[in-house]
């Protein structure tokens, strides 16, 4: 069965009423259903305007109110100058696919970081003291074939002998 998308009804009081949980939500709930990757739609309680763009755009004007805004005045202006260009109708899908790299290679970052660091710190150092002890022991072992080799050999009679007056 296709799964529906989660429709948020907004009144004229503003209030928006989240339907599939039968309960007035905050905008941050709706963030939350963002960050939660949840498939819905903000739709006019009376006319059943679609205004998901706009509320998507009201929380990202109160984040960028407070803490550190994502978006600089400069990038904003150039954005606004797209509107009503030749290119406004590149512009949408080009800053989709620049974000989605961006996305991309952060989860790859991620990923990689997660595989360097993942361990414990006790894991990491057993690990290098495992790799440095078989590095020892591998140097060990050539010393001594090296020494081997490097020793003579004494005659075959002259082992006999020292048995003998042993």
């Amino acid at each position: 069965m296709a799964q529906t998308k989660r429709t948020i009804k907004k009144y004229p009081n503003r209030r928006l009423y989240d339907t599939e949980i039968s309960s007035y939500i905050t905008l941050e709930e709706v963030r939350q259903l963002v960050l939660d990757n949840e498939d819905f739609e903000v739709r006019d309680a009376k006319s059943g305007d679609d205004l998901t763009r706009s509320v998507l755009l009201q929380i990202i004007s109160e984040h960028e109110d407070k803490g550190q805004p994502m978006l600089s005045p400069q990038l904003l202006s150039q954005i606004i100058r797209f509107y009503g260009d030749s290119l406004q109708g590149f512009m949408g899908p080009y800053l989709e696919r620049s974000l989605q790299v961006f996305l991309d290679q952060q989860t790859q970052f991620r990923s990689q970081l997660n595989n360097l660091m993942g361990q414990t710190p006790w894991n990491t150092l057993n690990d290098l003291t495992e790799r440095n002890m078989a590095a020892f022991q591998a140097m060990q072992r050539g010393l001594m074939d090296t020494a081997a080799k490097a020793m003579p050999t004494p005659p075959s009679g002259a082992r006999r002998d020292s048995k003998k007056s042993g």
